[in-house]
């Protein structure tokens, strides 16, 4: 009988570099895809403030000229 044939579990082989590269292009992307969605939702909130800001002048002159 050999002693290391039976005591011993086989250790799960390392992740190969392939693998870890893909999955590291994997996490970039998503990264940028949240990066990339974020400006969108700030350059929309920043258009949809400025025409809230527009009609509420537009509301106030319309106030203002039926109460002269």
């Amino acid at each position: 009988m050999e002693p290391s044939a039976g005591g011993r579990k086989e250790r799960p082989k390392p992740r190969e570099p392939a693998a870890r590269l893909e999955k590291a292009k994997q996490k970039s992307a998503q990264q940028e895809l949240k990066q990339r969605q974020r400006a969108e939702i700030y350059a929309l909130n920043r258009v949809m403030t400025e025409l809230e800001q527009q009609q509420f002048d537009s509301f106030c002159k319309q106030m203002q000229a039926s109460g002269e």
